[in-house]
């Protein structure tokens, strides 16, 4: 155990502090969420920077790191659907893609095989952090913002059934911009997939068709 495989751990611990403040919806829940969920967000590059530099990269931290930052978007997005801040079949989507991807991973490890990440999936890591942002601070800001306005903005180009809603509507909008990303970045990684073990599958060869000697 080194620091950066304890900040990771960290993380996974804010997830269940940020479902309880979003779903028990306490005074300024949404303050407290976004800040709870943004501090989690910067140990996400956090643990990966002091990792490299110091040298420290381990087995446990590459299994905790991908598995936190998971734990932390599904929880989050999870919470806003309860909350009816974010529509439940987008959520299916993204939460589905990172399921399926943890699959192939496992795959390709068991090949011996390593698929980097692509530029793809950092771009829908930031459209996450910034739609799930925008969705927990969005009511609030939208009333501050009406307070002072007393216009009703954004309601006309997304229907959201509610009066006033520009910092949802983007969340909205981000969230959607999300989901494409995911859907996008996912084909991208199953292609890489395929090209790099599925003639070995289509053979028989490798390690997944070694038979079972129980």
């Amino acid at each position: 155990m080194n620091i950066p495989t304890y900040i990771t751990i960290a993380r996974i611990l804010m997830v269940p502090i940020l479902v309880v403040v979003l779903m028990t919806r306490v005074q300024n829940h949404e303050i407290i969420g976004v800040t709870v969920f943004w501090v989690a967000s910067l140990t996400d590059w956090l643990d990966g920077y002091l990792a490299r530099r110091w040298k420290q990269v381990t087995v446990l931290g590459k299994l905790l790191d991908p598995l936190a930052d998971k734990l932390l978007v599904a929880g989050a997005l999870i919470s806003l659907v309860e909350l009816d801040l974010a529509p439940a079949w987008m959520t299916f989507i993204i939460l589905g893609r990172e399921f399926a991807i943890t699959g192939l991973r496992g795959i390709a490890s068991e090949e011996g095989i390593t698929i980097a990440a692509g530029q793809l999936g950092k771009w829908k890591l930031g459209a996450q952090v910034a739609a799930i942002s925008c969705l927990i601070l969005g009511t609030k800001l939208d009333a501050w913002l009406y307070m002072w306005t007393k216009r009703e903005i954004f309601r006309f180009f997304i229907q959201l059934n509610r009066p006033f809603s520009f910092f949802v509507g983007m969340g909205v909008l981000l969230l959607w911009v999300a989901t494409i990303l995911a859907i996008w970045s996912a084909i991208g990684y199953f292609r890489d997939f395929w090209r790099a073990v599925g003639p070995r599958i289509l053979a028989g060869e490798g390690r997944l068709n070694e038979k079972d000697p129980g």
